[in-house]
């Protein structure tokens, strides 16, 4: 795969620039309908929301009934690096798979995988033979299924959606993960303090939230539209050049991905860790547990007001805007090892979180959306393989800078490795020259 384009150019998978329409063809053509109508779109997105919400509840849920199984924070963690595990061991695979086969497909063999885990796991909670080698499974079977999931579901998007209204569906998917981010944790602690069959409502809950999604991707129908950019659209042969690492070629090959993706997988790296370190900080401030998941929980409420300013901040360059945000946190970072109580901590959370949808939108648009139709899977697996890679040693890191350090030091030791990070992207210049495609 040649360099994916960044500059002002049009999508990389038209080989021509067709030449300008009239004022007349112009009038011809008919208007889009608004996303609300897209009947398509809107059951992706239902799905995609209830499939959010059962994985915001399972990472309550699972540690919970480990320490309830166990009684060790160690198994628990155990189960973390499990399902990292498969998410980073399935990433470049799923990427290819979607490339090779229908997405939809995979979508609804995926969700069917996750459903009937999370039904195994209800049935050895009623029958007594829960154990954690039968977690550890479970945690390592649920990672394989979230990069395929997700693949499958940025290509299907692309499908249903026309080119001009991707950025406002991405936008509207931005409230669909802070509104499980904000619902799942409390959520899944009530479901847990029901003691009907031996704990197992919660995961009753998540199998049904996986069922609903593939209700959803049953419902799909894909059709051809001449201003989609999906895959299903420009289908391609078998021997795509480039293999399973085609994702990876392409951005080593470009030096604003190689920046964009090391910056965004440094930030991601140092935050992987901060919850447990947050949740220390409080606790050292005799916090309550209520008004630390409060505290907590303002993240994703700055993350859903953030989905509001994605079209403003959008008005930046791509790079200066990368840098700014990514820039930010690390002030933010450091301004947490103040000892000022739980509504500090929210308002630093409430703030950090607001440039996170336009981050995550600015992903899609300066990479994802410029890639070949034939090779957009790969990127997409290449992209998010690289960006979680380096969270289970951000989360090892972090314990091990608690075990000896307090955790103001562990806070302002992080914030200097991303002040370290930034600085290093944000003096090549070519990250600043990046424009937004047109």
């Amino acid at each position: 795969m040649t360099e994916v384009a960044i500059a002002a150019a049009g999508p990389a998978e038209s080989p021509s620039v067709p030449p300008p329409a009239t004022d007349e063809a112009a009038a011809a053509k008919p208007p889009h309908p608004p996303l609300r109508r897209n009947k398509a779109f809107q059951a992706l997105w239902a799905g995609s929301a209830a499939a959010t919400l059962g994985l915001s509840v399972a990472d309550v849920a699972y540690p919970l009934a480990i320490l309830g199984v166990t009684g060790s924070p160690a198994d628990a963690g155990f189960f973390a690096a499990a399902q990292s595990a498969g998410m980073i061991l399935a990433g470049l695979p799923a990427g290819h798979l979607a490339d090779r086969r229908s997405p939809r497909w995979i979508l609804i063999i995926a969700e069917a995988g996750r459903a009937l885990v999370s039904c195994v796991i209800v049935a050895a909670l009623v029958f007594g033979w829960l154990s954690l080698p039968l977690l550890l499974i479970a945690a390592m079977l649920l990672g394989v299924g979230q990069p395929m999931t997700n693949t499958a579901r940025m290509l299907l998007v692309r499908t249903v959606v026309p080119k001009e209204q991707l950025t406002r569906a991405l936008t509207q998917d931005e409230v669909r993960i802070n509104g499980a981010e904000l619902t799942g944790p409390p959520l899944a602690g009530a479901l847990y303090g029901l003691r009907m069959l031996a704990h197992a409502v919660p995961f009753l809950f998540i199998a049904g939230t996986f069922m609903l999604s593939l209700v959803s991707s049953l419902l799909v129908k894909v059709k051809r539209h001449p201003s989609t950019a999906g895959p299903e659209c420009s289908p391609a042969g078998p021997d795509e050049a480039g293999g399973m690492l085609a994702g990876i070629k392409a951005i080593w090959a470009s030096p604003v991905l190689r920046a964009t993706t090391a910056l965004l997988a440094t930030v991601n790296a140092i935050g992987a860790g901060f919850g447990i370190i947050s949740v220390v900080i409080l606790r050292e401030q005799s916090v309550p547990s209520a008004l630390i998941g409060i505290s907590l929980g303002s993240a994703a409420v700055g993350g859903l007001v953030g989905a509001t300013l994605v079209r403003p901040l959008h008005r930046l360059r791509p790079g200066a805007l990368m840098i700014t945000i990514c820039g930010l946190f690390v002030p933010l970072l450091a301004l947490l090892a103040l000892p000022y109580g739980p509504w500090w901590m929210a308002g630093l959370l409430f703030v950090a979180m607001l440039g996170i949808p336009s981050i995550r939108v600015l992903l899609d648009v300066l990479i994802l959306r410029q890639a070949p139709a034939a090779q957009r899977g790969r990127l997409v697996g290449a992209v998010m393989t690289l960006l979680t890679i380096g969270m289970p040693v951000g989360v090892a890191a972090s314990g091990l800078l608690l075990q000896y350090l307090s955790a103001q030091g562990a806070v302002l030791t992080l914030a200097g490795l991303l002040a370290v990070g930034v600085l290093l992207c944000a003096i090549k210049p070519e990250l600043w020259r990046a424009r937004w495609p047109q």
